[in-house]
Protein backbone atom coordinates (compact mmCIF):
# COMPACT_ATOMS: atom_id res chain seq x y z
CA UNK A 1 0.00 0.00 0.00
CA UNK A 2 1.33 3.43 -0.92
CA UNK A 3 0.95 6.02 1.84
CA UNK A 4 0.78 9.65 0.80
CA UNK A 5 0.48 12.88 2.73
CA UNK A 6 -0.38 16.31 1.39
CA UNK A 7 1.28 19.00 3.50
CA UNK A 8 0.69 22.48 2.17
CA UNK A 9 1.36 21.42 -1.42
CA UNK A 10 4.15 18.97 -0.56
CA UNK A 11 3.38 15.45 -1.74
CA UNK A 12 5.38 12.74 0.08
CA UNK A 13 5.13 9.13 -1.11
CA UNK A 14 6.26 6.80 1.66
CA UNK A 15 6.67 3.84 -0.71
CA UNK A 16 9.52 5.54 -2.57
CA UNK A 17 12.04 5.24 0.24
CA UNK A 18 12.10 4.36 3.95
CA UNK A 19 14.23 7.44 4.58
CA UNK A 20 12.98 10.94 5.33
CA UNK A 21 16.50 12.37 4.92
CA UNK A 22 19.59 11.22 3.05
CA UNK A 23 22.77 13.28 3.03
CA UNK A 24 25.36 12.09 0.53
CA UNK A 25 28.99 13.25 0.38
CA UNK A 26 28.41 16.47 2.32
CA UNK A 27 31.55 18.58 2.83
CA UNK A 28 31.93 22.08 4.24
CA UNK A 29 35.02 24.12 5.13
CA UNK A 30 35.41 27.48 6.80
CA UNK A 31 38.76 28.70 5.60
CA UNK A 32 41.36 26.19 6.79
CA UNK A 33 38.86 24.44 9.12
CA UNK A 34 37.16 21.38 7.59
CA UNK A 35 33.87 21.29 9.51
CA UNK A 36 32.29 18.42 7.52
CA UNK A 37 34.14 15.92 5.34
CA UNK A 38 32.28 13.56 2.97
CA UNK A 39 29.34 12.97 5.34
CA UNK A 40 26.81 10.24 4.53
CA UNK A 41 23.74 9.68 6.68
CA UNK A 42 20.26 8.21 6.16
CA UNK A 43 17.47 8.92 8.66
CA UNK A 44 14.46 6.53 8.61
CA UNK A 45 11.05 8.18 8.45
CA UNK A 46 9.04 8.35 11.67
CA UNK A 47 12.01 7.88 14.01
CA UNK A 48 14.00 9.90 16.53
CA UNK A 49 17.59 9.94 15.27
CA UNK A 50 20.38 11.14 17.54
CA UNK A 51 23.54 12.85 16.32
CA UNK A 52 26.35 13.04 18.87
CA UNK A 53 29.96 14.13 18.90
CA UNK A 54 32.40 16.32 20.74
CA UNK A 55 32.16 20.11 20.59
CA UNK A 56 33.44 21.13 17.17
CA UNK A 57 32.76 17.70 15.65
CA UNK A 58 30.59 19.31 12.95
CA UNK A 59 27.09 18.35 14.16
CA UNK A 60 25.56 21.82 14.11
CA UNK A 61 27.25 22.67 10.80
CA UNK A 62 25.75 19.57 9.20
CA UNK A 63 22.27 20.41 10.44
CA UNK A 64 22.68 24.05 9.41
CA UNK A 65 23.37 22.77 5.88
CA UNK A 66 20.20 20.68 6.03
CA UNK A 67 18.25 23.74 7.19
CA UNK A 68 19.76 26.03 4.56
CA UNK A 69 21.78 28.27 6.88
CA UNK A 70 24.97 27.14 5.16
CA UNK A 71 25.60 25.87 1.65
CA UNK A 72 27.66 22.71 1.38
CA UNK A 73 30.85 22.85 -0.67
CA UNK A 74 29.98 19.40 -2.03
CA UNK A 75 27.30 16.74 -1.66
CA UNK A 76 23.56 16.20 -2.12
CA UNK A 77 20.44 16.30 0.05
CA UNK A 78 17.51 13.95 -0.53
CA UNK A 79 14.14 14.45 1.19
CA UNK A 80 11.78 11.46 0.99
CA UNK A 81 13.93 10.03 -1.81
CA UNK A 82 13.91 13.18 -3.95
CA UNK A 83 17.01 15.26 -4.66
CA UNK A 84 16.24 18.57 -2.91
CA UNK A 85 18.55 21.57 -3.23
CA UNK A 86 18.36 23.68 -0.05
CA UNK A 87 20.05 27.03 -0.75
CA UNK A 88 18.30 28.84 2.13
CA UNK A 89 16.03 28.28 5.13
CA UNK A 90 12.88 29.12 3.14
CA UNK A 91 13.70 26.22 0.84
CA UNK A 92 14.11 23.98 3.89
CA UNK A 93 10.73 25.08 5.27
CA UNK A 94 9.08 24.40 1.92
CA UNK A 95 10.67 20.93 2.00
CA UNK A 96 9.02 20.29 5.37
CA UNK A 97 12.04 20.88 7.62
CA UNK A 98 11.88 22.84 10.87
CA UNK A 99 14.74 23.61 13.25
CA UNK A 100 14.79 24.55 16.94
CA UNK A 101 18.13 26.17 17.70
CA UNK A 102 20.06 25.95 20.97
CA UNK A 103 19.59 29.72 21.35
CA UNK A 104 15.99 30.49 20.45
CA UNK A 105 15.02 32.79 17.56
CA UNK A 106 12.09 34.56 19.25
CA UNK A 107 11.13 38.23 19.51
CA UNK A 108 10.95 38.76 23.27
CA UNK A 109 8.33 41.55 23.31
CA UNK A 110 5.99 39.77 20.85
CA UNK A 111 3.25 37.37 21.90
CA UNK A 112 3.38 33.64 21.21
CA UNK A 113 0.85 34.11 18.41
CA UNK A 114 2.84 36.94 16.80
CA UNK A 115 6.05 34.89 16.91
CA UNK A 116 4.37 31.89 15.32
CA UNK A 117 3.06 33.79 12.30
CA UNK A 118 6.18 35.96 11.88
CA UNK A 119 7.43 35.27 8.37
CA UNK A 120 4.43 33.05 7.58
CA UNK A 121 1.70 35.67 7.24
CA UNK A 122 -1.10 35.01 4.73
CA UNK A 123 -1.13 38.61 3.52
CA UNK A 124 -0.95 42.24 4.64
CA UNK A 125 -4.07 41.94 6.82
CA UNK A 126 -2.74 40.30 9.99
CA UNK A 127 -6.14 39.70 11.58
CA UNK A 128 -6.81 36.80 9.20
CA UNK A 129 -3.37 35.27 9.88
CA UNK A 130 -3.75 35.68 13.64
CA UNK A 131 -7.21 34.09 13.68
CA UNK A 132 -6.01 31.14 11.63
CA UNK A 133 -2.90 30.72 13.77
CA UNK A 134 -4.91 30.87 17.00
CA UNK A 135 -7.06 27.92 15.88
CA UNK A 136 -4.12 25.86 14.56
CA UNK A 137 -2.10 26.63 17.67
CA UNK A 138 -4.92 25.51 19.92
CA UNK A 139 -5.25 22.23 18.02
CA UNK A 140 -1.48 21.59 18.12
CA UNK A 141 -1.19 22.51 21.82
CA UNK A 142 -3.93 20.05 22.75
CA UNK A 143 -2.67 17.27 20.47
CA UNK A 144 0.91 17.42 21.77
CA UNK A 145 0.28 18.66 25.35
CA UNK A 146 2.20 21.89 24.75
CA UNK A 147 0.12 24.05 27.15
CA UNK A 148 1.16 27.45 25.74
CA UNK A 149 -0.92 30.63 26.11
CA UNK A 150 -1.08 32.22 22.63
CA UNK A 151 -1.42 35.71 24.09
CA UNK A 152 1.53 35.48 26.50
CA UNK A 153 4.59 37.63 25.85
CA UNK A 154 7.71 35.56 25.14
CA UNK A 155 9.69 37.49 27.77
CA UNK A 156 7.21 36.32 30.43
CA UNK A 157 7.56 32.61 29.60
CA UNK A 158 9.92 30.09 31.14
CA UNK A 159 12.71 28.71 28.96
CA UNK A 160 10.80 25.43 28.62
CA UNK A 161 7.69 27.19 27.33
CA UNK A 162 9.77 29.30 24.93
CA UNK A 163 11.14 26.09 23.47
CA UNK A 164 7.61 24.81 22.96
CA UNK A 165 6.85 27.99 21.01
CA UNK A 166 9.78 27.20 18.72
CA UNK A 167 8.39 23.70 18.13
CA UNK A 168 4.91 25.13 17.49
CA UNK A 169 6.41 27.57 14.95
CA UNK A 170 7.86 24.63 13.02
CA UNK A 171 4.63 22.60 13.21
CA UNK A 172 2.58 25.62 12.12
CA UNK A 173 4.74 25.71 9.00
CA UNK A 174 3.80 22.03 8.52
CA UNK A 175 7.21 20.56 9.24
CA UNK A 176 7.47 16.79 8.87
CA UNK A 177 11.16 16.80 9.85
CA UNK A 178 12.18 18.53 13.07
CA UNK A 179 15.81 19.26 14.04
CA UNK A 180 16.57 20.09 17.68
CA UNK A 181 20.04 21.38 18.61
CA UNK A 182 20.98 20.67 22.26
CA UNK A 183 17.30 21.05 23.29
CA UNK A 184 17.71 20.31 27.00
CA UNK A 185 20.79 22.47 27.64
CA UNK A 186 18.69 25.16 29.33
CA UNK A 187 15.80 23.03 30.66
CA UNK A 188 15.01 21.77 34.13
CA UNK A 189 14.69 17.98 34.54
CA UNK A 190 10.87 18.25 34.54
CA UNK A 191 10.90 20.43 31.41
CA UNK A 192 13.23 17.96 29.70
CA UNK A 193 10.91 15.06 30.56
CA UNK A 194 7.97 16.99 29.12
CA UNK A 195 9.93 17.77 25.96
CA UNK A 196 10.60 14.09 25.33
CA UNK A 197 6.93 13.27 25.84
CA UNK A 198 6.19 15.85 23.14
CA UNK A 199 8.82 14.37 20.81
CA UNK A 200 7.45 10.85 21.25
CA UNK A 201 3.99 12.18 20.44
CA UNK A 202 5.36 13.75 17.26
CA UNK A 203 7.07 10.49 16.31
CA UNK A 204 3.81 8.58 16.84
CA UNK A 205 2.20 10.99 14.33
CA UNK A 206 4.84 10.05 11.73
CA UNK A 207 7.18 13.02 12.20
CA UNK A 208 10.93 12.48 11.85
CA UNK A 209 13.09 14.05 14.55
CA UNK A 210 16.84 14.67 14.60
CA UNK A 211 18.19 15.22 18.09
CA UNK A 212 21.63 16.82 18.49
CA UNK A 213 22.80 16.35 22.07
CA UNK A 214 25.87 15.52 24.14
CA UNK A 215 23.83 13.79 26.87
CA UNK A 216 24.21 10.07 26.44
CA UNK A 217 21.40 9.25 28.87
CA UNK A 218 18.98 11.19 26.66
CA UNK A 219 20.29 9.41 23.57
CA UNK A 220 19.75 6.03 25.19
CA UNK A 221 16.25 6.87 26.43
CA UNK A 222 14.85 8.88 23.51
CA UNK A 223 16.34 7.75 20.18
CA UNK A 224 15.84 4.84 17.81
CA UNK A 225 19.17 5.24 16.02
CA UNK A 226 22.27 7.32 16.67
CA UNK A 227 25.02 8.64 14.41
CA UNK A 228 28.42 9.53 15.84
CA UNK A 229 30.62 12.32 14.44
CA UNK A 230 34.28 12.95 15.22
CA UNK A 231 36.41 15.80 13.86
CA UNK A 232 34.10 16.50 10.94
CA UNK A 233 33.58 12.90 9.81
CA UNK A 234 30.81 10.37 10.39
CA UNK A 235 32.36 7.43 12.22
CA UNK A 236 29.32 5.22 12.91
CA UNK A 237 25.53 4.88 12.80
CA UNK A 238 24.05 2.27 15.14
CA UNK A 239 20.73 1.16 16.56
CA UNK A 240 20.46 2.72 19.99
CA UNK A 241 19.17 -0.49 21.57
CA UNK A 242 22.30 -2.30 20.38
CA UNK A 243 24.74 0.25 21.84
CA UNK A 244 25.72 1.52 25.29
CA UNK A 245 26.80 4.85 26.80
CA UNK A 246 30.34 3.52 27.13
CA UNK A 247 30.61 2.41 23.50
CA UNK A 248 29.11 5.66 22.21
CA UNK A 249 31.46 7.75 24.35
CA UNK A 250 34.44 5.84 22.99
CA UNK A 251 33.25 6.38 19.41
CA UNK A 252 32.86 10.10 20.09
CA UNK A 253 36.32 10.78 21.45
CA UNK A 254 38.34 7.87 20.06
CA UNK A 255 39.31 6.54 23.48
CA UNK A 256 37.72 5.11 26.61
CA UNK A 257 35.98 7.74 28.74
CA UNK A 258 35.24 7.66 32.46
CA UNK A 259 31.49 8.29 32.82
CA UNK A 260 31.69 8.44 36.62
CA UNK A 261 33.67 10.94 38.66
CA UNK A 262 36.65 9.41 40.45
CA UNK A 263 37.59 11.13 43.72
CA UNK A 264 38.74 10.27 47.20
CA UNK A 265 36.84 11.35 50.28
CA UNK A 266 37.32 15.03 51.10
CA UNK A 267 39.36 16.20 54.08
CA UNK A 268 38.00 19.72 54.67
CA UNK A 269 40.20 22.32 56.35
CA UNK A 270 39.54 25.82 57.60
CA UNK A 271 36.48 27.83 56.59
CA UNK A 272 37.14 29.75 53.36
CA UNK A 273 33.70 31.22 52.63
CA UNK A 274 31.11 32.14 55.24
CA UNK A 275 27.71 33.53 54.22
CA UNK A 276 25.27 34.92 56.78
CA UNK A 277 21.66 35.99 56.19
CA UNK A 278 22.23 36.85 52.53
CA UNK A 279 19.24 38.55 50.89
CA UNK A 280 18.71 39.78 47.32
CA UNK A 281 15.77 41.66 45.80
CA UNK A 282 15.15 41.93 42.06
CA UNK A 283 14.32 45.13 40.17
CA UNK A 284 10.63 44.74 41.07
CA UNK A 285 11.42 44.53 44.78
CA UNK A 286 10.70 40.80 44.99
CA UNK A 287 13.00 38.95 47.39
CA UNK A 288 14.88 36.24 45.51
CA UNK A 289 17.29 35.24 48.29
CA UNK A 290 15.69 34.98 51.72
CA UNK A 291 18.29 34.85 54.44
CA UNK A 292 20.70 32.26 53.06
CA UNK A 293 23.52 31.14 55.37
CA UNK A 294 26.22 28.49 54.87
CA UNK A 295 29.98 27.97 54.85
CA UNK A 296 32.48 26.17 52.65
CA UNK A 297 35.81 24.84 53.89
CA UNK A 298 39.11 24.45 52.12
CA UNK A 299 39.25 21.18 50.22
CA UNK A 300 35.52 20.62 49.78
CA UNK A 301 32.83 21.03 47.14
CA UNK A 302 29.44 22.33 48.25
CA UNK A 303 26.85 21.54 45.59
CA UNK A 304 23.69 23.62 45.32
CA UNK A 305 20.79 21.58 43.95
CA UNK A 306 17.38 22.87 42.95
CA UNK A 307 15.05 23.55 40.07
CA UNK A 308 16.25 26.56 38.06
CA UNK A 309 14.77 29.85 39.24
CA UNK A 310 14.86 29.20 42.97
CA UNK A 311 17.62 31.65 43.86
CA UNK A 312 20.74 29.82 42.68
CA UNK A 313 21.54 32.44 40.03
CA UNK A 314 21.07 35.29 42.50
CA UNK A 315 23.32 33.49 44.99
CA UNK A 316 26.15 33.23 42.47
CA UNK A 317 25.70 36.85 41.39
CA UNK A 318 25.69 38.13 44.97
CA UNK A 319 28.84 36.19 45.84
CA UNK A 320 30.43 37.36 42.59
CA UNK A 321 29.69 41.00 43.41
CA UNK A 322 27.20 41.42 40.56
CA UNK A 323 23.85 41.56 42.39
CA UNK A 324 23.14 43.99 45.23
CA UNK A 325 22.60 42.14 48.50
CA UNK A 326 22.33 42.52 52.24
CA UNK A 327 23.88 40.25 54.84
CA UNK A 328 27.50 39.29 55.36
CA UNK A 329 30.13 37.53 53.25
CA UNK A 330 33.59 36.69 54.57
CA UNK A 331 36.49 35.16 52.66
CA UNK A 332 39.12 33.51 54.88
CA UNK A 333 37.83 35.58 57.79
CA UNK A 334 37.92 38.94 55.97
CA UNK A 335 34.66 40.77 55.20
CA UNK A 336 33.91 41.20 51.51
CA UNK A 337 31.92 44.15 50.20
CA UNK A 338 28.46 43.10 49.07
CA UNK A 339 29.05 44.81 45.72
CA UNK A 340 31.99 46.52 44.03
CA UNK A 341 35.58 46.79 45.24
CA UNK A 342 36.95 46.12 48.71
CA UNK A 343 38.30 49.00 50.81
CA UNK A 344 41.83 48.28 49.55
CA UNK A 345 40.65 48.52 45.95
CA UNK A 346 40.85 44.77 45.34
CA UNK A 347 38.42 43.11 43.00
CA UNK A 348 36.92 39.78 43.97
CA UNK A 349 39.30 38.09 41.54
CA UNK A 350 42.30 39.78 43.15
CA UNK A 351 40.98 38.66 46.53
CA UNK A 352 41.11 35.04 45.33
CA UNK A 353 37.62 34.38 43.93
CA UNK A 354 37.15 32.93 40.44
CA UNK A 355 33.68 32.87 38.91
CA UNK A 356 32.33 30.74 36.06
CA UNK A 357 28.86 32.29 35.50
CA UNK A 358 25.81 30.29 34.48
CA UNK A 359 25.22 32.38 31.36
CA UNK A 360 28.45 32.25 29.39
CA UNK A 361 27.23 34.45 26.54
CA UNK A 362 25.97 37.37 28.63
CA UNK A 363 28.15 37.25 31.74
CA UNK A 364 31.17 35.16 30.76
CA UNK A 365 32.17 36.48 27.34
CA UNK A 366 31.97 39.43 24.99
CA UNK A 367 30.93 37.60 21.87
CA UNK A 368 32.47 39.97 19.32
CA UNK A 369 35.86 39.92 21.07
CA UNK A 370 38.56 37.36 20.33
CA UNK A 371 39.34 34.37 22.51
CA UNK A 372 42.56 35.93 23.83
CA UNK A 373 40.77 39.18 24.71
CA UNK A 374 38.11 37.20 26.59
CA UNK A 375 40.80 35.30 28.49
CA UNK A 376 42.17 38.67 29.67
CA UNK A 377 38.89 39.86 31.22
CA UNK A 378 39.21 40.32 34.95
CA UNK A 379 42.89 39.38 34.91
CA UNK A 380 44.31 42.09 32.65
CA UNK A 381 46.19 43.68 35.59
CA UNK A 382 48.06 40.46 36.32
CA UNK A 383 51.83 41.26 36.20
CA UNK A 384 52.47 38.40 33.79
CA UNK A 385 50.30 40.21 31.22
CA UNK A 386 51.99 43.61 31.66
CA UNK A 387 54.81 45.10 29.60
CA UNK A 388 54.99 48.06 31.94
CA UNK A 389 52.62 50.07 34.08
CA UNK A 390 50.70 51.31 31.04
CA UNK A 391 50.32 48.60 28.39
CA UNK A 392 49.21 44.98 28.35
CA UNK A 393 51.54 42.44 26.80
CA UNK A 394 49.22 41.19 24.06
CA UNK A 395 51.77 38.67 22.81
CA UNK A 396 51.96 37.12 26.28
CA UNK A 397 48.17 37.02 26.49
CA UNK A 398 47.84 35.33 23.11
CA UNK A 399 50.50 32.77 24.02
CA UNK A 400 48.79 32.08 27.36
CA UNK A 401 45.43 31.70 25.61
CA UNK A 402 46.92 29.23 23.13
CA UNK A 403 48.29 27.20 26.05
CA UNK A 404 44.88 27.18 27.75
CA UNK A 405 43.14 26.24 24.50
CA UNK A 406 45.48 23.28 24.07
CA UNK A 407 45.02 22.14 27.67
CA UNK A 408 41.21 22.38 27.51
CA UNK A 409 41.00 21.15 23.89
CA UNK A 410 39.21 24.23 22.59
CA UNK A 411 38.31 23.79 18.91
CA UNK A 412 39.41 25.39 16.69
CA UNK A 413 42.53 26.36 18.70
CA UNK A 414 42.70 29.86 17.23
CA UNK A 415 43.27 32.56 19.87
CA UNK A 416 42.37 35.37 17.45
CA UNK A 417 38.95 33.92 16.55
CA UNK A 418 35.92 35.83 17.88
CA UNK A 419 34.04 34.11 20.71
CA UNK A 420 30.82 34.10 18.67
CA UNK A 421 32.47 31.81 16.10
CA UNK A 422 33.05 28.99 18.60
CA UNK A 423 30.37 26.40 19.40
CA UNK A 424 28.57 26.79 22.72
CA UNK A 425 30.61 24.03 24.32
CA UNK A 426 33.90 25.56 23.21
CA UNK A 427 32.78 28.96 24.49
CA UNK A 428 32.24 27.26 27.85
CA UNK A 429 35.72 25.76 27.75
CA UNK A 430 37.22 29.24 27.24
CA UNK A 431 35.44 30.60 30.34
CA UNK A 432 36.28 27.55 32.45
CA UNK A 433 39.94 27.66 31.40
CA UNK A 434 40.21 31.38 32.19
CA UNK A 435 38.84 30.98 35.72
CA UNK A 436 40.23 27.61 36.80
CA UNK A 437 43.76 28.37 35.67
CA UNK A 438 44.06 31.30 38.11
CA UNK A 439 44.54 29.04 41.15
CA UNK A 440 41.75 30.71 43.18
CA UNK A 441 41.03 30.20 46.90
CA UNK A 442 37.32 30.01 46.08
CA UNK A 443 35.74 28.88 42.81
CA UNK A 444 32.14 29.85 42.10
CA UNK A 445 30.98 27.69 39.22
CA UNK A 446 27.51 27.68 37.67
CA UNK A 447 26.34 24.98 35.22
CA UNK A 448 29.97 23.98 34.44
CA UNK A 449 29.15 21.44 31.73
CA UNK A 450 26.09 23.00 30.09
CA UNK A 451 26.34 22.30 26.35
CA UNK A 452 29.70 20.53 26.76
CA UNK A 453 30.55 17.17 25.18
CA UNK A 454 31.29 13.98 27.09
CA UNK A 455 35.08 14.17 26.75
CA UNK A 456 35.16 17.76 27.98
CA UNK A 457 32.76 16.94 30.83
CA UNK A 458 35.21 14.30 32.03
CA UNK A 459 38.08 16.80 31.82
CA UNK A 460 36.21 19.65 33.59
CA UNK A 461 35.08 17.31 36.37
CA UNK A 462 38.68 16.17 36.88
CA UNK A 463 39.82 19.80 37.06
CA UNK A 464 37.17 20.63 39.67
CA UNK A 465 38.20 17.66 41.80
CA UNK A 466 41.90 18.56 41.36
CA UNK A 467 41.21 22.08 42.67
CA UNK A 468 39.42 20.59 45.67
CA UNK A 469 42.30 18.21 46.33
CA UNK A 470 44.66 21.20 46.19
CA UNK A 471 42.80 22.68 49.16
CA UNK A 472 40.47 25.05 47.32
CA UNK A 473 36.85 25.75 48.28
CA UNK A 474 34.28 25.24 45.53
CA UNK A 475 30.64 26.30 45.26
CA UNK A 476 28.98 24.27 42.50
CA UNK A 477 25.55 25.17 41.08
CA UNK A 478 24.04 22.77 38.55
CA UNK A 479 20.58 21.68 37.41
CA UNK A 480 22.11 18.28 36.56
CA UNK A 481 21.34 16.25 39.65
CA UNK A 482 23.76 13.51 38.56
CA UNK A 483 26.53 16.11 38.42
CA UNK A 484 25.69 17.48 41.86
CA UNK A 485 25.61 14.02 43.44
CA UNK A 486 28.83 12.78 41.82
CA UNK A 487 30.97 15.89 42.44
CA UNK A 488 29.74 17.29 45.76
CA UNK A 489 31.06 16.53 49.22
CA UNK A 490 27.98 18.19 50.71
CA UNK A 491 24.70 19.12 49.02
CA UNK A 492 22.48 22.08 49.92
CA UNK A 493 19.05 22.19 48.29
CA UNK A 494 17.43 25.52 47.40
CA UNK A 495 13.73 26.25 47.04
CA UNK A 496 12.10 29.66 46.74
CA UNK A 497 15.24 31.53 47.71
CA UNK A 498 15.98 29.48 50.81
CA UNK A 499 18.11 26.48 51.71
CA UNK A 500 15.62 23.74 52.51
CA UNK A 501 18.18 21.31 53.90
CA UNK A 502 21.57 19.71 53.40
CA UNK A 503 22.48 16.16 52.50
CA UNK A 504 25.43 13.79 52.30
CA UNK A 505 25.76 12.57 48.68
CA UNK A 506 26.90 9.16 49.92
CA UNK A 507 23.71 8.51 51.86
CA UNK A 508 21.00 10.50 50.08
CA UNK A 509 19.15 9.67 46.85
CA UNK A 510 17.32 11.47 44.07
CA UNK A 511 13.91 10.98 45.70
CA UNK A 512 14.97 12.60 48.97
CA UNK A 513 16.63 15.47 47.14
CA UNK A 514 13.59 15.81 44.90
CA UNK A 515 11.33 16.34 47.92
CA UNK A 516 13.58 19.14 49.16
CA UNK A 517 13.67 20.62 45.65
CA UNK A 518 9.87 20.66 45.71
CA UNK A 519 9.85 22.58 49.00
CA UNK A 520 9.14 19.66 51.33
CA UNK A 521 11.38 20.28 54.33
CA UNK A 522 12.95 17.62 56.48
CA UNK A 523 16.19 15.75 56.78
CA UNK A 524 17.34 14.40 53.41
Amino acid sequence: MVATANNGGRQATAALTPYAIELKGISKAFGPVQANKDINIAVPRGTIHGIIGENGAGKSTLMSILYGFYRADAGEVYINGKLTPIPDSQSAIRAGIGMVFQHFKLVQNFTVLENVILGAEDGPMLNTSLAKARKVLGDLSREYEMDVDPDALIEDLSVGHQQRVEILKALYRQADILILDEPTGVLTPDEADHLFRILNGLKDQGKTIILITHKLREIMEATDNVSVMRRGTMVATVKTAESSPESLAELMVGRKVLLEVEKVKATPGAVVLAVENLRVKDDDGIERLKGVSFEIRAGEILGIAGVAGNGQSELLEALGGIARATGRITLKGVDLPLVGLAANGQTRRAAGIAHVPEDRQHLGLIMDFSAWENVAFGYHNDPKYQKNAVFMDNDALRADTERKMATYDVRPPIATLAAKNFSGGNQQKIVVAREMEQNPDLLLIGQPTRGVDIGAIEFIHKQIVALRDAGKAILLVSVELDEIMSLSDRIAVMFDGQIMGTADPETTNERELGLLMAGVSGKA
